[in-house]
């Protein structure tokens, strides 16, 4: 219903922005990735807006581009992902970073994002996998192999982070077996 609003704007209080357009006052929720590339109170600005409706509530949701916006859609087509979590989700991560883990299926990733627990966010990874990274132009060779992402878990699993696993990921032979990924992936470790 209402797709873009462009106005003075009038408030900023995270995440909710204020925005004067002729005269009416629109108060529209926004990512954080969106707030923090905003102008200054009092300057012009135009969002990319998602106009949901609820049985107690009208909102708002705005976005400073396309693919904010497309991924904010998606997200909230997921089973039990609202649009304050999707919010959230957008807040924590890019638009990139959200395509990135989901196309190299990492949900501790997402795990990170207040509001997501390990089951939503196993969800939204099969729930999303291939519709976020085409936008994106992540072509499906960056994405990493099955073995590699088999490696990943493993790591993940015995306790090591996210930087850890990835710098160890990248020390190893792309075409290398899960099992002897892992040997080599623990040696880099060590």
């Amino acid at each position: 219903m209402i797709g873009k609003l462009t106005g003075t704007l009038l408030e900023k209080n995270p995440p909710e922005v204020l925005l004067d357009c002729q005269g009416v006052g629109y108060e529209v929720l926004v990512p954080m990735s969106t707030f923090y590339h905003l102008p200054g109170v009092g300057e012009r600005v135009s969002l990319l807006t998602q106009f949901i409706v609820r049985e107690d509530a009208q909102l708002l949701y705005g976005f400073a581009t396309m693919t904010e916006r497309a991924a904010f859609r998606e997200l909230i087509k997921v089973a039990g992902v609202g649009p304050r979590t999707a919010l959230s989700v957008l807040s924590g991560l890019s638009v990139a970073e959200l395509a990135q883990a989901i196309a190299q299926q990492e949900p501790g990733r997402l795990v990170k994002v207040p509001g997501i627990g390990k089951k939503t966010a196993e969800r939204l990874l099969l729930e999303l996998k291939g519709k976020l990274a085409p936008d994106l132009g992540l072509a499906p060779a960056q994405a990493r192999s099955d073995a590699h992402t088999d490696i990943l878990q493993a790591l993940l699993a015995l306790g090591y982070n996210d930087k850890e696993a990835n710098a160890a990921l990248k020390a190893l032979p792309p075409e290398v077996g899960v099992s002897e990924g892992i040997k080599l992936a623990l040696k880099t470790l060590a």
